[in-house]
C-alpha cells in the first residue's frame, strides 16, 4: 500500500516539475515511480491480488498462504489508482479478487477472513471481534479508492455499485445502519458480524472527502489539472444525462454529459461554447467568464 501511494505522489512530483521547466527532475521522479511499481510487480503481486505487507520476519501479509487475513482492501484500490501492472491485467485481476472476496451487501470489507484469534505479530487488529473495525468491517475511508481504481478499468456500474453501498444518501433501512441518515460513519459492521450493516462513529472519518473525490472526478470525472480541466467520465451504461456546474479558476462551467449510447467510459464528441475539442481536457477560461461544455459519450 505504502510503496503504491510512492507511486502515486511520484508521478505528481514529476508532473509539477515538468510544468515548471525543471526537466532533470520531472526525469528522476519519473524513473523512481516506474522502479518503484516494477518492485510491487516483482514483490507484492500474490497471484491474484497484490499482498498487504512483508513482516520484520519476511513473512507476507494479505496473502493467500494466510489461513485468516489472505486479502486486505488498501493495496487492492491504491494499486489501482496509480496503474500498477495494468497492462499485464493485475489491475483487473486484483479488483476482481475484491469483488468476490471482500465486497458485501454494505460495502467493501478491509481484510478477509477475519481474524478469529489473536496474533501477537499483527497486534490491535486481531483484537476485535470479526466483522468490527479493522477485523473485517466496512472502512468507509478505503472504499472510495476501489471506486477510483475501478473507473481507472471503466467500469462504471461497478464504481456507483460501491458508492450505492456506503453513501448516506442511499440508505433506507435506517433501523440497521443506524446512524444519523445524513453523514458518513468511520466503519460499517462486515459480513462476518453480529450485527452486519450497523454503522459506528459517524462523523470521525475523512470518508466523505474521499467519496467527493471519488464521485466529482472519477465518476463523473471532472477533475482539475495542472493546465487543464480533465472530462472523462465513467458512468453506469443506464445513466442517459448529467448536468454538472463547476467553477475552475475563477470561470463557471456548466457541463452536460450526455450518454445516448449507453456505455461507461469513452469521450466521443467534446464542444466547448459550441467549438470542438479533441480529447478530454480543456484549457482553463479567462476568470468570471461562462463556459458551455457538452460530452456525448460513445
Amino acid at each position: 500500500m505504502i510503496a503504491a501511494l510512492f507511486v502515486l505522489a511520484a508521478r505528481a512530483a514529476a508532473e509539477l516539475y515538468a510544468a515548471i521547466s525543471r526537466a532533470a527532475e520531472a526525469t528522476r521522479w519519473a524513473q523512481l515511480a516506474d522502479s518503484m511499481a516494477a518492485k510491487i510487480e516483482d514483490s507484492g503481486w500474490d497471484g491474484d491480488w497484490f499482498l498487504r505487507a512483508y513482516a520484520h520476519d519476511g513473512q507476507a501479509i494479505g496473502s493467500r498462504a494466510n489461513d485468516e487475513g489472505s486479502i486486505y482492501v488498501e493495496p487492492q484500490g491504491i494499486c489501482a489508482m496509480a496503474r500498477i501492472g495494468e497492462q499485464r491485467g493485475l489491475t483487473a485481476r486484483a479488483l476482481q479478487s475484491t469483488a468476490e472476496r471482500l465486497a458485501c451487501r454494505d460495502g467493501i470489507q478491509l481484510v478477509a477472513p477475519p481474524y478469529t484469534r489473536y496474533r501477537a505479530n499483527l497486534g490491535e487488529i486481531t483484537t476485535y471481534l470479526p466483522g468490527y473495525k479493522e477485523n473485517g468491517a466496512v472502512f468507509c475511508h478505503t472504499n472510495p479508492w476501489v471506486v477510483i481504481g475501478e473507473t481507472v478499468l471503466g467500469n462504471g456500474e461497478r464504481a456507483m455499485e460501491y458508492v450505492r453501498a456506503i453513501a448516506p444518501t442511499y440508505q433506507r433501512d435506517h433501523e440497521r445502519r443506524r446512524t444519523e441518515p445524513y453523514v458518513f460513519a468511520q466503519m460499517i459492521a462486515g459480513s462476518a458480524a453480529s450485527r452486519a450493516g450497523e454503522a459506528k462513529n459517524s462523523w470521525l472519518t475523512g470518508s466523505a472527502s474521499w467519496a467527493y473525490v471519488a464521485v466529482s472526478q472519477h465518476v463523473l470525472g471532472i477533475r482539475p489539472e495542472i493546465d487543464a480541466l480533465v472530462i472523462d467520465p465513467c458512468v453506469p451504461p443506464s445513466w442517459q444525462r448529467v448536468v454538472v456546474r463547476r467553477e475552475f479558476r475563477g470561470a463557471h462551467y456548466e457541463i452536460e454529459i450526455l450518454n445516448p449510447r449507453h456505455v461507461a467510459k469513452g469521450v466521443r464528441v467534446l464542444t466547448v461554447s459550441g467549438a470542438a475539442v479533441d480529447g478530454t481536457r480543456i484549457r482553463p477560461a479567462p476568470a468570471g467568464s461562462r463556459v458551455t461544455v457538452r460530452v456525448e459519450l460513445g
